[in-house]
């Protein structure tokens, strides 16, 4: 038996709770997982109160991240003893997730725990961190550089903000830190970030073209707060969109894209290849000082999980849940 929080649905309404499984209700999968820590993320709160219909499959356990030690492997790339990690993929949406002590998944959506980490570290880090890393090196890629000015955060406190200003500030960058929550400067400035800005100033309709204030964007919440982004890069910069935490919708123009050259790089985290997930963690395993993970992530226990999704969507919280299943 293991203990993992399930989602359930019937005519009544959703359900969730903890519950006691056997092995045996596991999912298919060609690798099986003791696990050690999972995470609670923006989709895994929307899951656990029901406040958007991201479970498509019931019953369903919860989180998109994991990290935990194989047990069992008929996939090539694993044995019994490694320590893996897993990050999207469906998993909490179509396929069990992380919120359990047990999980069976297919072994080609899972990547090795880094060395730099420990297991706890990783889940600090989670999807969020890791789809931070994927902002700045699709940045990196397309030639950002420090020398050409401020790089905007948007969402700062949040997971992927906490850690993109992390990784910006050790690579060398100015990082201007867009926040609703005045009272979190001094913790976004303790992770980097030399200018905190409020997000008022980008949250409502603006100019097609304004000043050019940003060498890139790492931009969390959509809408307005990123059409104002495009409109405030600097001509031939880029701004890596990986969220929606303002909304779905984008009431921009071309202006910023045909005038001034800037280029909209959209992020997925969920399917990337695994050669993106694996450069990816190189990069946080380099350039993410593990000291600055002391600061983003707080750890719960399992018991403790959907309590904290609630509070999670209620904008209660900073950084980065960390769940140990086993507490």
């Amino acid at each position: 038996m293991f203990s993992a929080i399930v989602i359930d649905k019937t005519e009544e309404g959703q359900s969730v709770g903890l519950q006691q499984l056997d092995e045996s209700a596991l999912p298919e999968g060609d690798v099986t997982i003791d696990v050690a820590f999972s995470t609670l993320n923006f989709k895994d709160g929307l899951a656990i109160t029901g406040s958007s219909p991201v479970v498509r499959k019931f019953p369903m356990v919860p989180g998109i991240d994991l990290v935990g030690t194989v047990t069992e492997s008929s996939h090539a790339d694993w044995k019994a003893g490694d320590t893996v990690v897993l990050n999207g993929w469906g998993v909490g949406e179509v396929h069990w997730g992380g919120l359990a002590q047990k999980a069976r998944l297919k072994g080609d959506w899972l990547v090795p725990l880094p060395a730099a980490f420990t297991p706890a570290q990783a889940m600090a880090i989670g999807t969020a961190g890791y789809t931070a890393a994927l902002c700045i090196d699709a940045l990196a890629d397309w030639g950002v550089t420090p020398d050409q000015g401020e790089v905007l955060v948007t969402g700062a406190t949040g997971g992927v903000g906490s850690v993109a200003i992390a990784i910006l500030k050790k690579l060398g960058f100015s990082v201007a830190a867009l926040t609703g929550k005045a009272a979190e400067a001094d913790y976004l400035k303790a992770l980097g970030a030399e200018t905190v800005i409020d997000r008022a100033e980008l949250s409502e309709k603006g100019k097609p073209l304004q000043k050019e204030r940003w060498a890139g964007v790492v931009d969390t919440a959509g809408s307005f707060t990123l059409a104002n982004a495009c409109a405030q890069t600097k001509y031939g910069g880029a701004v890596a969109a990986c969220g929606l935490a303002q909304g779905a919708d984008l009431p921009a123009t071309v202006m910023p894209f045909i005038l001034r050259g800037v280029a909209l790089l959209g992020i997925d985290s969920v399917m990337a290849p695994k050669a993106k997930r694996l450069k990816a963690w190189d990069r946080l395993a380099r350039d993410l000082d593990p000291a600055a993970l002391e600061t983003i992530g707080q750890t719960i226990g399992l018991g403790e999980a959907v309590e904290a999704a609630r509070k999670f969507m209620s904008g209660e919280v900073k950084g980065r849940y960390i769940v140990d299943v086993n507490a």
